[in-house]
């Protein structure tokens, strides 16, 4: 007998990564709903920053879903900001949508999903959550909290059949890789000194978001019962390197 397909809520997933992952899931048969601010098909629009506007959106997905058996999270901001030059309004704005948002959105779900004694979790996190680059305070911050988050849930979610794991990307071609000129960082010369022709990134080049999805396909599927509270660090081997 098949297994139903799994009812899959992936938030930003209008572009870059999170459209990678849901066009992924939605090929190994999963019905998937998005969450995001910009518009778009199969996307309920939202904004995450918004407490209440998060729990419509959840529940206009729970209500063409019928519940949900997979979370992803990948929806994120950031803000260019370090110690010295930034303040706690500038954190807010990158924590209410990369931390506050995932947090809020597993506690509204995560309820049903133990009802049911099955679930998944996946949030992307970042190389960021354990390695630092000047003027990335608020975001640094975010994503180490964010992984400390999706352990501590799995831990809490263990004895109930619903598995929570972190996927932390290094560079990726998005549009957060985006200059104010256009041109991504990772065309630039000082990327390819810094990182390529120095050997720091061994596979020589940044990502592409249909390249993060493999590794969420199998942290959100039922081939997936033993692991939980990980993180795979998928990265072109950067954070090896020193």
């Amino acid at each position: 007998m098949t297994d139903p397909a799994l009812r899959t809520l992936v938030t930003g997933a209008a572009n870059g990564i999170g459209a990678a992952i849901a066009e992924r899931l939605r090929q190994r048969g999963d019905t998937v709903v998005g969450l995001d601010r910009e518009p778009g098909a199969g996307i309920i629009t939202v904004d995450l920053a918004d407490p209440a506007d998060r729990r419509r959106g959840v529940d206009a997905a729970l209500a063409q879903l019928g519940g949900v058996d997979v979370l992803v999270c990948v929806a994120g901001v950031f803000r260019q900001g370090s110690i010295h030059d930034s303040g706690f309004d500038d954190w807010r704005a990158v924590w209410s949508v990369n931390l506050d948002a995932p947090l809020d959105l597993m506690r509204m779900l995560t309820p049903g999903m133990v009802a049911q004694g099955f679930g998944r979790i996946v949030t992307i996190t970042s190389v960021h959550a354990r390695q630092a680059q000047p003027g990335c305070l608020a975001y640094d911050v975010s994503k180490a909290g964010l992984e400390a988050a999706t352990r501590s849930a799995a831990l809490d979610l263990a004895a109930h059949g619903v598995l929570a794991n972190a996927v932390a990307p290094g560079f990726v071609r998005t549009r957060m890789s985006l200059l104010p000129d256009g041109t991504d960082e990772t065309d630039t010369d000082a990327f390819r000194q810094q990182y390529v022709t120095s050997g720091k990134l061994p596979l020589g080049r940044a990502a592409l978001p249909a390249e993060i999805a493999p590794a969420v396909d199998f942290l959100s599927s039922r081939a997936n019962t033993y692991t939980t509270g990980q993180v795979l660090t998928v990265d072109g081997g950067l954070t090896m390197t020193f």
